[in-house]
């Protein structure tokens, strides 16, 4: 098996881990969403701190929170993530992971556009077009429910400028995620201490412990895959996600898709589409400029070249 198959075997299984846990979190539907998301943060720092010490990094962890630049920079990304890991609990518990399925298939024009405002990289056409069809699309969503999918906003907003932090970070994914959980592990505490940790029934404490690694093996296979395939077939498989959480909704939790959502997800769907054609035009012609320079300098070095006696 080829280093790229591997890649791709593991971004599948991290994509179908994430699209697939909001069952996961609909069993915990009675334990309060802040409740869920404190376990889950400190069952990640548990997890991710025995991962750290096996790879020998864990002074990594400790270097990186030392400096004030890479702490401040945390400290948003732990808020961001916090923020993001707290509105998908919220809306699988009240019967909305449509919406946070919605979200997640915004994020990538959403990053596109943070992109622009934060490091200016330029938008071709399509990329442009694609944005402009999202923005319509969640207005005639906003005007047929008469309010707006705050939800799906929230998550959407929250990883991209996660996503932004996380460029100005100089350390691996797996140490800085540790050291995210790790700066809010003592709200999550006081959020337990003071309202109760929920772990009545032997399977809900399985439950909520086991939440730590359900976060921390996607984001290790994440990691992994991210080494070994193509950007453009990373963006692709990472679609897997919002589509099985969209399904799970729908067709598992049953929960309404009415004319609004319809037209709302046809037309992001279509967005994505554009979006997704115009990265792959990209990457062509990159390569075919690569091609044609290497072609270029061969022939010169040909021309130059003293002949053979």
């Amino acid at each position: 098996m080829t280093q790229t198959t591997r890649g791709i075997l593991a971004m599948i299984g991290a994509c179908t881990v994430w699209g697939l846990s909001s069952i996961y979190y609909k069993q915990l539907a009675d334990v309060p969403p802040l409740t869920i998301l404190a376990h889950r943060t400190l069952w990640s720092m548990v997890f991710f701190a025995l991962v750290l010490t096996g790879q020998g990094k864990f002074g990594q962890l400790i270097s990186a929170l030392r400096d004030r630049r890479s702490l401040m920079i945390i400290a948003g990304a732990s808020l961001m993530i916090s923020v993001n890991w707290y509105f998908f609990i919220y809306s699988v518990s009240i019967g909305h992971a449509t919406q946070a399925s919605l979200g997640y298939y915004i994020f990538p024009l959403v990053a596109v556009v943070l992109g622009r405002i934060v490091f200016g990289e330029r938008l071709g056409p399509m990329q442009m077009a694609a944005v402009l069809l999202a923005a319509i699309a969640v207005a005639l969503l906003t005007w047929g429910l008469g309010v707006a999918p705050w939800i799906s906003l929230t998550l959407a907003f929250s990883f991209g400028l996660y996503g932004v932090l996380k460029k100005w970070l100089d350390v691996g994914p797996v140490v800085s995620v540790t050291a995210e959980v790790v700066l809010i592990a003592p709200i999550s505490l006081f959020v337990l201490w003071h309202g109760g940790l929920a772990m009545d029934t032997p399977s809900r404490t399985a439950m909520l412990v086991f939440s730590g690694p359900l976060t921390g093996l996607p984001l290790i296979m994440f990691s992994y895959a991210s080494r070994r395939i193509p950007m453009a077939t990373m963006g692709l498989l990472q679609y897997m996600n919002p589509t099985l959480q969209f399904l799970v909704a729908v067709l598992l939790f049953r929960e309404p898709f009415g004319i609004w959502y319809a037209v709302a997800f046809g037309m992001i769907w279509t967005a994505l589409a554009i979006y997704t054609a115009a990265g792959f035009n990209a990457a062509s012609r990159r390569r075919k400029t690569a091609s044609s320079t290497v072609s270029t300098t061969v022939t010169n070095s040909s021309v130059e070249a003293p002949a053979n006696p």
